[in-house]
């Protein structure tokens, strides 16, 4: 059973986003773009409300540690590959920072299994905003201008950075915990 709480809630209804953001972007629907831009950004906001929320009133769940960072990727995801499907974005783009997710995602997993949690880094976070600033711009912009491209190029690097940041940190911790582990 999902705990019902504030934060949970953020969880489940950014999960619900996803299609309507895609539906938006890729049926005949009147205003389509304008409509798929404000459930976007609106979605993407409850993503640090909900942890912020769930830290501060105590209410963290099993439930929120999994499936917050699942509804990311599921809202990042789809609305990358829907500008894809648009032509608004090049394939090769949207599969590197799908693969960094899918990566970053399977690095956690390790991690968790060797009893390391690692948060998110600034650099992760900066990725994340990017993310959510270059698929708005791609969404309100068509076709795109130069700052947008810049932005998407941006957007890329930091997806790139952050991924081999985040592998090396957990390697690094991965390590530390084991020597630790054997000193004791």
């Amino acid at each position: 059973m999902v705990p019902l709480n504030i934060p949970n809630t953020l969880t489940m209804l950014r999960i619900l986003a996803v299609p309507v953001v895609v539906v938006a972007l890729l049926a005949e629907v009147p205003n389509g773009d304008l409509w798929a831009g404000i459930v976007f950004a609106i979605a993407a906001c409850t993503d640090g409300l909900d942890g912020y929320i769930a830290r501060r009133r105590d209410e963290v769940t099993t439930f929120g540690k999994l499936m917050d960072p699942l509804a990311d990727k599921l809202l990042i995801v789809a609305a990358l590959v829907s500008l894809v499907s648009l032509g608004r974005l090049e394939a090769w783009i949207a599969m590197v920072i799908i693969a960094r997710e899918l990566a970053v995602t399977g690095l956690r997993a390790v991690a968790v299994e060797q009893g390391v949690v690692i948060s998110a880094s600034w650099l992760g976070k900066l990725k994340t905003a990017l993310q959510v600033a270059a698929i708005i711009a791609l969404i309100a912009v068509d076709p795109a201008t130069l700052a947008v491209d810049l932005l998407v190029y941006a957007m890329l690097a930091i997806t790139v950075i952050s991924g081999a940041d985040y592998f090396f940190g957990v390697r690094r911790r991965i390590e530390k915990e084991r020597r630790a582990a054997a000193g004791a």
